[in-house]
């Protein structure tokens, strides 16, 4: 980690934090998440009811936490929870509605070992390098933000309930958030409230919601104490080749998602991108989606959300991601205690997600803003970010006339937006004096130090890049979480 980052973290991704603190924090990381959404959905569109489908919700989060600690303590070794993707939503809806689960589940196979095989060839590393520069990187982190927060925002507004209730108790929770922010950047030295405030302001949200009869945990006293894992639960896998291809090619998506979070990760901590640890994260993101096959199909995928709480609370350490992937091992055994976390009132959680998405939306203008804007650099941000906001008001109608695969791409606003920066920045030629600026660009942003306003951290984009070591960053497109629940529930709901 560079000197100017580890100034304004608490600790760093390599740092040591005692067993019960990293405790409390992986499990902030948890309670900030909405791991359960995207097998609800999925559970819901495929016919699963009852047992089946509870049974689907704890293998996902046995998954997740398997994932984690994989990506997280052995492969990336970056502080990354993986999550449920919500890029083949759409897709696995209308293989397990008309070819039924097993074919589902097999169809998510392939595509995993072939994610690993990119790893192993070191393919994607060399891909990464050449196509998404820091600028790029920049632009497809400010799209992440801009797309998630419609999701934010109705998560809180238009959750089904009482809206006075969702309402009060989901700007409860983003104004307390908010106030322990402020008070970080007056009081930079209260290591407690830059942990905890995320967990003070969950806290407060959800005694508001109850306060005003808005909170239900009867889920936690009819959960049982304990239920084992297990494989090919819905039966085993069966093989359609239309449905293997499909879910490959999908599969490339995620991982340009989750290639997002890794480098949002990178520009926030400021630890060292080699391509070593892209080979070894592909790697990862292909075992763990193997792994989430295999117990639920739920292909896995890096979180945005928990990048940007790396940002909020100031704790990068690896062994608090750890803890958290260690207490989502136990959630898959212990249905009663997943009841707990899945009966936090959505508003509430989306009222981080909110802050969450202005700490995204801050760091990507940010790697934008350091980078010297001539006309190439403006027209690939300009049709980026248009094409990726764009499809947040696309009508159904028109989404509805395309073929299946363009409907489940453009359900995906940092798909679109991150393959149009990508394709741009390969395309598009390169002037010798656009050049030119943008080593002095670099070299004026390496001399300034201009901070980030994400909570008064003063992040450097010049310490996020190391152009003498040749080991310069940038992010594939945005890791999907809940920012893409909205597209695939209404391409889910029209095909399934």
């Amino acid at each position: 980690m560079t000197q100017q980052h580890s100034q304004h973290l608490i600790a760093g991704v390599n740092d040591r934090i005692p067993v019960g603190k990293s405790l409390i924090l992986g499990l902030q990381h948890v309670l900030s998440m909405d791991l359960y959404i995207m097998p609800l959905i999925l559970g819901g569109a495929i016919g699963l009811k009852g047992g089946d489908l509870s049974f689907l919700l704890q293998m996902s989060f046995f998954a997740c936490g398997i994932a984690t600690l994989l990506q997280s303590g052995l492969f990336m070794k970056y502080p990354i929870v993986q999550g449920p993707s919500y890029v083949p939503l759409a897709a696995l809806c209308a293989i397990g509605a008309t070819m039924g689960i097993p074919t589902m589940i097999g169809s998510l196979l392939p595509g995993a070992i072939v994610i690993m095989l990119l790893g192993v060839t070191k393919a994607f590393s060399k891909f990464i390098r050449k196509a998404i520069p820091p600028f790029i990187g920049g632009i497809i982190i400010l799209i992440v933000g801009l797309t998630l927060v419609p999701t934010a925002v109705t998560g809180v507004f238009s959750t089904s309930g009482n809206f006075t209730v969702n309402a009060v108790s989901g700007c409860v929770t983003f104004a307390v958030l908010l106030v322990c922010m402020i008070a970080q950047y007056r009081m930079r030295n209260s290591r407690v409230l830059h942990m905890f405030s995320v967990i003070i302001a969950l806290v407060a949200g959800t005694l508001a919601a109850w306060l005003m009869g808005g909170t239900d945990f009867s889920a936690v006293g009819q959960a049982s104490w304990f239920s084992l894992p297990q494989v090919f639960h819905f039966g085993a896998p069966q093989f359609n080749l239309q449905a293997c291809l499909l879910m490959t090619v999908v599969y490339l998506f995620v991982l340009l998602d989750t290639t997002g979070t890794w480098f949002t990760v990178q520009a926030i901590t400021g630890e060292p991108m080699e391509d070593e640890r892209i080979d070894r994260g592909t790697i990862g993101e292909g075992l763990g989606c193997l792994v989430g096959a295999l117990f639920g199909g739920t292909p896995m995928t890096g979180y945005s959300s928990n990048a940007g709480l790396i940002a909020i609370t100031k704790v990068a350490s690896r062994r608090v991601v750890i803890a958290g992937g260690a207490i989502l091992v136990c959630l898959g055994f212990c249905p009663k205690l997943m009841a707990v976390i899945t009966s936090l009132p959505t508003p509430v959680i989306n009222g981080v997600f909110a802050m969450v998405c202005m700490t995204l939306i801050s760091n990507g203008v940010k790697m934008v803003k350091d980078t010297v804007m001539d006309d190439r650099a403006t027209l690939i941000l300009g049709v980026s970010v248009m094409s990726g906001v764009s499809t947040m008001i696309l009508p159904d109608s028109v989404i509805h006339m395309a073929p299946q695969f363009i409907q489940y791409f453009l359900s995906s606003g940092i798909a679109v937006g991150g393959t149009v920066a990508i394709v741009l920045q390969l395309l598009l030629p390169k002037t010798r004096g656009s050049e030119a600026a943008r080593l002095q660009g670099a070299d004026v942003a390496d001399d300034s130090g201009a901070g980030s306003a994400v909570g008064g951290d003063g992040l450097k984009t010049g310490s996020v890049v190391d152009c003498s070591s040749g080991s310069g960053v940038g992010t594939g497109v945005g890791p999907s979480n809940a920012g893409e629940v909205a597209g695939a529930v209404r391409i889910a709901s029209a095909q399934c």
